[in-house]
């Protein structure tokens, strides 16, 4: 498999110019500008579907699970998991925007398994004030699906939690597995 990061300088459709990286993408997004036409698509998912995954560069999510562009709403942090910001897009999505399904993707060997509520503590001792929000770390990947999976189906801000499944992504061989919210 081929990255942008793999890319040799001056191959064709790489970016040749030398600066940081967000100078490469704002480059890159000149490129795609200069092609780019309107699809003509409101904010409305084509598939009435929500998808919350973790942030990790390695979930291409739209070519793992067949989407295109304006399919679903994608909600990523780190882990995937369900916060309070992500009931609030959840909430959104579904009331404003019509979703009626939840899709929530964890993986393996996610960075979150290797952290624990001490980042937190660690980070206040480096710049005096401690962070507002969780590291949400977790040791069981399919407990922590299970768990979000809950924290979907029990808000009372969401209006459809009849259809809400987890899995977690294997980045080994790009399959999903199915959590059962019931083990």
């Amino acid at each position: 498999m081929t990255t942008s990061a793999s890319l040799p300088a001056g191959s064709e459709g790489s970016i040749t110019r030398v600066g940081t990286v967000t100078d490469r993408l704002v480059e890159a997004n000149e490129q795609y500008a200069a092609a780019f036409t309107d699809p003509g698509m409101d904010a409305r998912p084509v598939l009435k579907v929500a998808v919350v995954a973790c942030m990790d560069a390695r979930l291409d999510l739209h070519a793992a699970l067949g989407l295109q562009l304006g399919d679903c709403h994608t909600i990523r942090n780190a882990g995937g998991v369900v916060t309070d910001d992500v009931i609030r897009s959840l909430t959104i999505s579904q009331r404003a925007l019509g979703t009626r399904s939840v899709v929530l993707i964890h993986h393996t060997g996610c960075g979150l398994e290797t952290l624990t509520e001490e980042f937190r503590h660690d980070l206040e001792m480096e710049v005096g004030q401690r962070p507002a929000w969780a590291v949400e770390a977790f040791r069981d990947v399919d407990q922590d699906v299970r768990q979000s999976m809950q924290k979907v189906r029990t808000s009372p801000f969401l209006l459809h939690t009849d259809d809400v499944r987890g899995f977690v992504f294997d980045v080994k061989t790009g399959l999903l597995r199915e959590i059962d919210p019931g083990a």
